[in-house]
């Protein structure tokens, strides 16, 4: 990219880097206040969570998921999604020769996992398209919904008949949903659309949580990335194992944080004043890229426009160079993305509306 970045960074004005996902709005003054009111912290946090975390965290799953009666005690913070990501196949006890199954089109991270744990990733949406010997080796089933890069959503039907095959195959679904707040269209539940399922919600889970766990981030809703704020929630003996496994390993949250957690999952108002700044960069930048000749796929929630011309990749991306505007190349995020770019929503005001200008601008 450093090429495409040097190019765009010489435009009048300066680059607008819309190539990565960090939220770059100011973290709610109400986080920040509980961050420093817990800043007094001399001794260890627990691996597990305090009590009254866990138990906000549970009523946010029943207030905000459709997860009602959550089990506290399934439920713990992470430093951060990416690590527990990163980590869960080996976490899990995953041994060479089993298979971790993530999406076609997807952010690296699934299959650094599978590599820490030794083991063999596969790229598919459907358990269908695999052979019955492949099938056979399935023990990890990443599901993310809505997407990265995509933001393609899976219905509550697509999402229970693929808990059904886990299920018949004996292995754990975990479902990557940390932009499920942030569904336009058909999915955005503030404007008459439906909520983004859950993986956890009894239609899809049949009102047991057996082999299913929920991962999910503050960083996008709360601008929090800083912070490293997320959790994990879901089947009682797998995430029994998990909080054992993490106290060895020492992957705490520190207790400031899981503080700052209580009261962000706890306070719904900033989550609806960033989602609307968010559709706000949206509405702009959507007939935007179609003026330049982009077709935007999916796209039906997150922070990302997964567009497309029709012509390669680095093509694409050396185009909007030109006009000062770096962009994600689809191909990170593997064989499917050739041909896509991912546009990220996460710049200022000012900086998208630069770029809504230069892309309606002759080269």
């Amino acid at each position: 990219m450093a090429p495409y970045l040097a190019k765009a960074s010489g435009h009048p004005g300066g680059a607008v880097n819309l190539s990565i996902g960090t939220p770059v709005d100011p973290t709610p003054a109400v986080i920040q206040d509980a961050l420093r009111a817990a800043a007094d912290a001399p001794g260890y946090p627990t691996v597990h969570g305090t009590v009254p975390l866990r138990e906000a965290i549970a009523a946010w799953f029943e207030r905000r998921r459709g997860v009602p009666g959550l089990d506290p005690k399934n439920v713990m913070p992470t430093v951060g999604s990416k690590e527990l990501v990163a980590w869960l196949p080996l976490l899990l006890g995953l041994k060479p020769g089993d298979v971790v199954v993530r999406p076609k089109v997807a952010y690296p991270t699934y299959d650094i996992g599978a590599t820490f744990a030794g083991v063999t990733s596969v790229a598919t949406d459907h358990l269908d398209e695999l052979d019955n010997a492949t099938r056979a080796r399935v023990r990890l089933i990443w599901v993310n919904s809505p997407g990265n890069p995509t933001g393609s959503v899976r219905d509550v039907e697509s999402l229970k008949a693929l808990v059904a095959q886990a299920r018949e195959l004996g292995a754990v679904v975990a479902s990557d949903e940390c932009y499920a707040e942030l569904g336009w269209g058909a999915w955005d539940a503030q404007r008459g659309g439906e909520p983004v399922p859950s993986i956890l919600d009894a239609r899809v889970s049949g009102g047991s949580h057996e082999g299913l766990l929920a991962v999910y981030s503050l960083s996008k809703q709360s601008n929090v990335a800083g912070y490293r704020a997320a959790f994990v929630a879901g089947d009682p003996g797998i995430m029994a194992n998990l909080v054992n496994s993490r106290k060895h390993a020492g992957m705490i949250v520190p207790y400031p944080v899981q503080e700052a957690m209580r009261v962000a999952v706890g306070e719904d108002t900033h989550v609806q004043a960033q989602k609307d700044l968010y559709r706000g960069r949206r509405e702009r930048l959507v007939p935007a890229l179609q003026g330049f000749g982009l077709e935007i796929k999916d796209s039906d929630a997150g922070l990302y426009l997964w567009s497309t011309a029709g012509e390669s990749t680095w093509d694409t991306v050396a185009r909007l160079a030109e006009r000062g505007i770096v962009v994600g190349p689809g191909v990170f995020y593997g064989e499917a993305g050739n041909g896509f770019v991912r546009v990220a929503l996460t710049g200022t005001d000012e900086r998208i509306d630069a770029a809504v200008a230069r892309l309606a601008t002759t080269p």
